[in-house]
């Protein structure tokens, strides 16, 4: 470390200290550790940005009208309708998870591989629909979101609940 010094003070370029001294009558600010998820991966808790939000919807639009005119030509693809429900880009734009489903059905992940398969298609069909200045590489994910909203209809359709349910709103009365 170069250390240069004038007068009675020494001025360390880098902002900071050696680690035996520690100014007089000052604590020493610790910083905290970043947060961490079970199995010792980092994670942000940062909201998407809206650029993030606005190329992934773009992106979605793009996937679904490619979808929704059956354009692809593998064979475990043909005649399906797939559904895409979100689009999750990363900061850099580079990646996109896309979640996909078919509705009314729940064989999506059945056809996970194909659309694995067919994902170098899709991404350079995103990149001729859209002006970026790299097309995301794009992974495929089962969306289980509306599986687990119907559960919970059902859940809440019970008679057991509903009773319950009522019991509860008329107590608020």
């Amino acid at each position: 470390m170069r250390q240069a010094r004038t007068g009675n003070t020494i001025k360390i370029p880098s902002g900071k200290l050696p680690k035996d001294s520690v100014p007089a009558g000052k604590p020493v600010a610790k910083r905290s550790a970043p947060a961490k998820k079970a199995g010792g991966k980092m994670h942000s808790a940062k909201a998407p940005s809206q650029r993030q939000l606005r190329v992934g919807e773009e992106i979605r639009h793009v996937l679904a009208g490619i979808f929704g005119r059956f354009e692809l030509r593998d064979h475990d693809l043909i005649d399906v309708a797939v559904t895409v429900t979100e689009v999750r880009i990363g900061p850099d734009l580079r990646r996109a998870t896309v979640f996909v489903t078919r509705l009314g059905r729940s064989d999506i992940d059945a056809k996970l591989p194909a659309l694995r398969r067919a994902a170098p298609f899709l991404r350079a069909e995103v990149a001729r629909a859209l002006r970026l200045r790299v097309a995301p590489d794009l992974s495929f994910m089962a969306d289980t979101s509306i599986d687990y909203a119907m559960y919970v209809d059902s859940l809440l359709r019970n008679p057991e609940v509903a009773r319950d349910l009522d019991a509860s709103h008329a107590d608020d009365e």
